[in-house]
């Protein structure tokens, strides 16, 4: 079973699997936004979508606490260009 969390002081949001660290997208806190930098998932647990759970997980949270986004992060990117329904959370 997996978890996706916020983890404010580590700037990241985290999945877990079985209550262990699998991976992570950190991000940078602005004023009026979070930029995702970097995501990553450990190779170990490769394989098993953890990425685009843990992406989809870290996007639905942002919108329920009514934040926005920049995706620096190609994999981010990615995940919103293949899923359009989170477009809106992206910072003009």
């Amino acid at each position: 079973m997996s978890e996706v969390a916020d983890n404010p002081e580590r700037s990241r949001y985290e999945i877990t699997v079985d209550g262990v660290v699998a991976g992570f997208a950190a991000y940078v806190r602005h004023p009026d936004h979070l930029t995702f930098t970097h995501t990553e998932i450990g190779a170990e647990y490769g394989g098993r979508g953890l990425g685009g759970t843990l992406v989809k997980g870290a996007l639905t949270d942002v919108r329920a606490k009514g934040g926005r986004i920049v995706a620096s992060c190609p994999f981010v990117k990615s995940y919103i260009e293949k899923h359009p329904e989170y477009r809106d959370l992206l910072k003009n």
